[in-house]
């Protein structure tokens, strides 16, 4: 076993996590489950005639116990003992009514019910994913995309059990309700025998509900972790090859395994316990009835038919209250499974972004960031402090400085991907929070030096979030502009050639000109250069550049360079330092009067460049 103690931690995040969202929706208990059961039932409404067909079978399907015990007594006595043709037919054809109109019901109960519950859980599973969808940026740096991947899929599943299993709950209900009717009607001297034990039924029943509800919780939040672990180490594994630490991720995979099948075996153990309990109990009910009824057989005071019947009866009785143990184990999962859906959806700090009512349709003036300071959740000091700015319709302005200096920090502002704490940032005057976010970002390019290509064809990614349909001549066009068009055709389909996951079947410089190829298409009035590119080598770097520079005519233009060789015809070069603007002007200009920007330039060229 390995020493990696990564586990522990998200159990414990999950745990505060939990505790927080208890605070804050003030609830707690029998009063929280009845919360989480109400919610869940709210995404059933909307397909109640499947719910009510599956209420309706549950009420045919609920009395047939009693019938079944019933035509055992007419069994036995009528046609066993009695010799009775007639009753012999009767039974008979009770059977194969009562068992064909049974499964008839069970099937139309079974069927609606659970595709109620697909049908929900795929309603939750959207509104999730849509909630996720519009959270800021802090809460993706906060969150591992493992467990949000659980939160979808796994804990959603098991939502899909609350109304099923409410309705089993309430079908076994009126079983019981109904076959207890039914053996005091028989004999209520055998009855009172046969339910003298009955309330001992409550022990497993409460006991186990609180013990499984933990143990599901802790079995959600393993998978959760199990996933994390998943996610990363596909995602990495090139990372992981190239350190060779195969041996070190796959001990990490089977220690967090591991737990989640601990915890597995201790769900199993419990629901086991519960279950053998529940038939212990039972035995007890059974042999307490056998002993008082083969009694009175044996004194001629009750018919072997009789007891027969009562004690299929009391059998039966038993069964569905051991159904509802298991229906309760089910809830009991499915609740989980709620609380961990509800919670990301209702927290109170996961506030959704949310843009303003003005629509920027105008043509790009002036963007100016006035007094700006911006800190990352649990940081010692502020990324950006008291950043001043203004950029200029058509002006291409080079931001440089060492790593961390708050660069790419402040190219994330612009699109309002983070909001300062201090200070504002204004576009033609206006205040980016005064904009609708989806015109915001449409008028925003950004190319970035960890470029993203989704799974799709050359063509589609091209024109991702297109405002309308583009014609292939002006993908195409787009492309050839990007200096992309030329390796595009020497792809086995072209632009119809699948890219694989984040676009692994191509090269760094090709997916570079694909993101500026769709950049160009976009065609925004400011763009964007996050340090585009850094990560190339010398030749993909010189076409990518030839890329860039025709993305950037006639545009505003900010650029985030790590090169300075890349924007040393900018029109104004930014220089910064522990997130604050040291100084700012031409290439010239501050290669005579700043320390550190003559410090970046010897450090790539090698010598300072005399007066």
């Amino acid at each position: 076993m390995s020493g990696y103690m990564g586990p522990t931690l998200p159990i414990l995040a999950e745990q505060r996590s939990r505790e927080r969202y208890l605070s804050e929706t003030k609830t707690s208990g029998i009063q929280h489950s009845l919360r989480l059961m109400k919610r869940s039932l709210t995404y059933f409404m909307p397909y109640k005639k499947r719910i009510v067909l599956g209420v309706m079978g549950m009420f045919v399907v609920a009395p047939c116990a009693a019938a079944s015990a019933w035509l055992v007594k007419l069994a036995v006595d009528d046609v066993l003992i009695k010799k009775d043709m007639l009753a012999l037919q009767m039974v008979t054809l009770g059977v194969i009514g009562l068992m064909t109109l049974k499964g008839v019901f069970r099937f139309i109960q079974v069927y609606y019910m659970n595709t109620a519950g697909l049908y929900a859980i795929n309603d939750i599973r959207k509104d999730l994913y849509n909630r996720i969808m519009y959270l800021p940026m802090n809460f993706f740096n906060d969150t591992q995309v493992g467990m949000l991947m659980s939160r979808i899929l796994n804990d959603v599943g098991l939502v899909r059990t609350s109304m099923p299993s409410l309705i089993m709950l309430i079908r076994e209900v009126f079983t019981v309700i109904g076959l207890t009717f039914y053996v005091f009607y028989l004999d209520w001297k055998l009855a009172f025998w046969g339910v003298l034990v009955m309330p001992a039924v409550l022990y497993p029943f409460i006991t186990f509900s609180k013990r499984l509800r933990k143990l599901a919780r802790k079995a959600q939040t393993s998978v959760s972790d199990v996933s994390v672990l998943l996610q990363e180490g596909l995602s990495g594994i090139k990372v992981i090859k190239g350190f060779a630490t195969e041996k070190r991720e796959s001990e990490r995979f089977n220690d967090e395994a591991h737990v989640y099948v601990d915890v597995s075996c201790k769900q199993i153990r419990a629901t086991e316990q519960s279950s053998r309990i529940m038939e212990i109990i039972g035995s007890f009910a059974a042999g307490l009835v056998l002993w008082y009824g083969g009694t009175r057989v044996i004194h001629g005071d009750l018919t072997s038919g009789a007891l027969l019947s009562f004690l299929t009866s009391l059998a039966l009785l038993y069964e569905p209250i051991k159904r509802i143990n298991a229906t309760n184990i089910d809830l009991q999962m499915a609740l989980t499974g709620a609380e961990r859906v509800f919670e990301i959806m209702d927290m109170a700090k996961l506030v959704s972004e949310k843009g303003g009512t003005l629509t920027l349709d105008e043509p790009f003036r002036e963007l100016a960031l006035e007094n700006v300071t911006f800190s990352y959740d649990n940081t010692p000091r502020p990324a950006l402090e008291n950043v001043n700015l203004t950029v200029k319709a058509g002006e291409r302005v080079a931001i440089v400085g060492s790593s961390g200096s708050g660069k790419s920090t402040l190219a994330n502002l612009l699109p309002r991907f983070f909001d300062p704490q201090q200070g504002r940032i204004t576009l033609n005057g206006h205040s980016l929070k005064e904009y609708d976010l989806k015109s915001l970002r449409r008028a925003t390019g950004m190319v970035a030096q960890d470029t993203f290509l989704f799974n799709a064809t050359v063509a589609e990614n091209i024109a991702y979030g297109a405002v309308r349909d583009y014609t292939q001549a002006e993908i195409e066009a787009a492309a050839r502009a990007a200096y992309a068009h030329d390796f595009i055709l020497e792809l086995p389909e072209g632009y119809q050639t699948m890219v694989g996951e984040r676009g692994v079947k191509l090269s760094g410089g090709q997916k570079q000109r694909l993101t500026i190829a769709r950049a160009i298409l976009k065609n925004p009035p400011l763009l964007i250069l996050d340090e585009a590119t850094s990560a190339l080598d010398t030749e993909s770097e010189r076409i990518v550049q030839l890329a860039l520079e025709n993305l950037m005519q006639s545009r505003t233009s900010v650029v985030i360079a790590h090169r300075l060789s890349t924007i040393l015809t900018a029109d104004s070069i930014v220089v910064m330092d522990n997130g604050r603007i040291i100084d700012q002007g031409p290439h010239d200009a501050l290669l005579k009067r700043c320390e550190i920007y003559q410090r970046l330039y010897e450090m790539q060229y090698g010598c300072v460049a005399k007066d």
